[in-house]
């Protein structure tokens, strides 16, 4: 017999002990309700082990810090020192089987008006959320390897979500659910890839919030939710994106492809960006170069194919007309001339990269060539504002040379005239 077993079975056999070494603890089923001692801590502390790793468990435990007891989730009389305190009369549960999990948890978290005086914000819906999640729905089905609510929060050592350590704290949730989904062994049979963590450690999204801890970032129930979790469908990858993404999402149903791809099932955003591991977009997506993404769908020679051309020639345009203006902007102000008020309005020109990035998203060159246009015209401005920066002054070296020059005649006749003088 194991250990753990052992310790297990021990906890009614010291609890009898202790009942008829300490008989007035027997008088402890009598006294107030806030004056009874605590017999689950005494028991577990004796027989210690792994039976008394709760109690050290709790002492960093959100639920211990707000009063709540073991016999408040567990049940049982812990002014009791018999056998009485784990009677099934004494609402004594015990450890709860893991398909019971989220119900035993909900019994709290489902009461609003329990609830209220802890956190009168808290949401109370968790559990009736995860009825209609991918977990809940398996698991009512009798799968009990998808996740309760004790695999991502804890047992008896759960934190505030907001407490850094939380393992739902948002730089920590793609471990949490990564240690299930990560994990090819545990997850086989179920036929979904087992890559994800690895690829959003290496996404735009998961260098932004595990290495730059920029918590507005998205993480996996961010796009997913949390106890309603459930995987996106194609009809609602972009809205799930939108949530942050406003602009690209309003321009995208705008768009010829959002029709295309829900005739053919595509996913939307996914299909360009990637789900999980969405990496930093460039000006070379856009197009029909090497790297570009449109040619993936789009033959040479297709109406597609042509408008993506365009749209990519523009953008390089644009972005070639910013490089070019800022580079001689520079030159000119390392060279000491003033041209802030240059400097400030070529900020235009940016602005009108940015906008024609999220303008990509609509698919019509025509709208594209509106917003990019002017933002070319703004760059070149600029470029030519560096440009007279630097012939002027190359005019002020130029002409300040004649006074350099008469200065130097005078010096020179001076020397003379004085060398003369001293031959007399």
């Amino acid at each position: 017999m194991s250990n753990r077993t052992d310790a297990v079975l021990a906890i009614p056999i010291l609890a009898a002990l202790l009942f008829l070494v300490f008989p007035g603890a027997a008088r402890a089923a009598h006294e107030p309700a806030g004056e009874r001692p605590d017999t689950c801590t005494a028991c577990h502390q004796a027989v210690g082990g792994p039976v008394a790793k709760p109690l050290e468990d709790r002492k960093a435990d959100v639920h211990a810090a707000k009063g709540i007891s073991c016999a408040d989730c567990h049940g049982g009389d812990p002014a009791r020192m018999d056998m009485e305190a784990m009677a099934k009369a004494k609402g004594f549960v015990g450890r709860p089987a893991r398909r019971d999990v989220p119900r035993f948890c909900g019994r709290c978290h489902g009461d609003p008006a329990f609830m209220r005086p802890f956190n009168p914000a808290i949401r109370t819906d968790q559990f009736s959320q995860y009825q209609t999640s991918i977990h809940g729905k398996r698991l009512a089905a009798g799968d009990t390897k998808v996740a309760v609510c004790t695999d991502c929060h804890g047992v008896h050592s759960i934190l505030p979500a907001n407490n850094a350590q939380s393992r739902v704290f948002p730089v920590r949730v793609a471990e949490t659910c990564g240690h299930c989904h990560g994990d090819a062994e545990y997850m086989k049979g179920y036929k979904i890839p087992t890559d994800q963590l690895a690829n959003y450690r290496e996404s735009v999204h998961g260098e932004l919030l595990l290495k730059r801890q920029d918590l507005a970032a998205p993480t996996c129930n961010k796009c997913h939710g949390n106890h309603g979790a459930f995987p996106p469908e194609v009809t609602s990858i972009a809205g799930v994106c939108g949530q942050c993404h406003v602009i690209n999402k309003d321009l995208f149903l705008q768009s010829p492809h959002h029709a295309a791809f829900d005739r053919r099932q595509l996913p939307e955003c996914a299909t360009c960006h990637s789900n999980h591991k969405i990496l930093r977009t460039n000006d070379q997506m856009v197009g029909v170069g090497e790297k570009a993404l449109c040619i993936r769908c789009h033959a040479p020679g297709s109406a597609g194919y042509k408008a993506a051309e365009q749209m990519g020639k523009t953008i390089a345009e644009l972005g070639g007309a910013i490089d070019r203006g800022a580079a001689k902007l520079a030159e000119a102000e390392r060279a000491g001339m003033e041209v802030s008020d240059a400097k400030y309005d070529f900020q235009n020109a940016r602005t009108a990269l940015i906008k024609a990035r999220n303008e990509v998203h609509i698919f019509n060159p025509e709208r594209l060539n509106k917003v990019a246009g002017p933002g070319i015209e703004l760059a070149e401005k600029g470029y030519r504002a560096g440009q007279e920066a630097l012939d002027e002054l190359g005019y002020r070296k130029r002409w300040s040379l004649i006074p350099l020059a008469a200065i130097l005649a005078v010096v020179v006749g001076l020397v003379l005239q004085i060398r003369r003088m001293e031959g007399r």
